[in-house]
C-alpha cells in the first residue's frame, strides 16, 4: 500500500510502498514561499498518480503553514497552474 508522508523538517513529501521510499517532492523554504524544485517517482511506480499525490500533499501542507507556493519543477508547476485556473 502506498502512503504519502510529509516531512517539514526535511522539506519534502515522500511516497512509501510499505517501508520502501518510491518517490519524493522537494521544496525550498523562504520566509514567504515554498518553492517546489523536484518531483520524482521510481520508474516501477510511474503512471499511478503518485507524483500528483506528492505535489498535492505539499499544497495541503502549505495551506496549513500559511505559505505561498511556487514551482521551479515543471511537473509541479503544471499542477499548480491547473489548480489556480479551476
Amino acid at each position: 500500500m502506498i502512503k504519502i508522508k510529509f516531512e517539514k523538517e526535511n522539506n519534502k513529501s515522500i511516497a512509501y510502498d510499505n517501508s520502501v521510499e518510491i518517490g519524493e517532492c522537494v521544496f525550498v523554504e523562504t520566509e514567504k514561499y515554498w518553492n517546489i524544485v523536484h518531483t520524482e517517482v521510481s520508474s516501477l511506480y510511474q503512471g499511478q498518480g503518485i507524483a500528483k499525490k506528492l505535489v498535492e500533499n505539499i499544497i495541503e501542507n502549505a495551506k496549513t503553514y500559511n505559505k505561498t507556493l511556487i514551482a521551479d519543477c515543471s511537473y509541479a508547476k503544471k499542477i499548480l497552474e491547473k489548480i489556480t485556473n479551476e
